[in-house]
């Protein structure tokens, strides 16, 4: 029954949209979904068809399906390997004493910052508009 309530919900949907697109105010948009709604219709017939038949025939309609469909499996060599993943050391980079000596020289720096005291005070009551 409610099948049959949404089918014919989307056939009067689809004769509305229809009579839009036939009025002086119809659009491209009405006719499509015009077009549409009765695809719907038929969507919702055959959806409700196909789980009668899944729930009549469950272990039978799998295995005919099976039987369709053919091989599952995917030959070997068709999917190319998966890549592996590295290991801790091989990502670890040995950096020059320069570069170590320039990122020391960086914290120091933003140590400094963080230690001085502010020189501007930041409350909502000096800022004007």
């Amino acid at each position: 029954m409610l099948v049959v309530m949404a089918a014919l919900a989307c056939l009067l949907l689809a004769w509305w949209q229809w009579g839009r697109y036939e009025s002086a105010s119809g659009t491209a948009q009405n006719l499509g979904y015009a077009l549409q709604w009765p695809a719907f219709a038929v969507a919702v017939i055959w959806a409700y068809r196909r789980f009668v038949v899944l729930e009549n025939t469950p272990d039978d309609e799998r295995a005919a399906s099976a039987d369709r469909k053919g091989v599952t499996e995917i030959p070997a060599g068709i999917l190319p390997d998966r890549p592996t993943t590295p290991s801790a050391s091989s990502l670890s980079t040995t950096s020059s004493a320069r570069e170590d000596s320039a990122l020391a020289d960086y914290n120091s720096y933003l140590a400094d910052l963080n230690d001085r005291p502010s020189t501007t005070d930041h409350n909502s009551e000096d800022r004007r508009p």
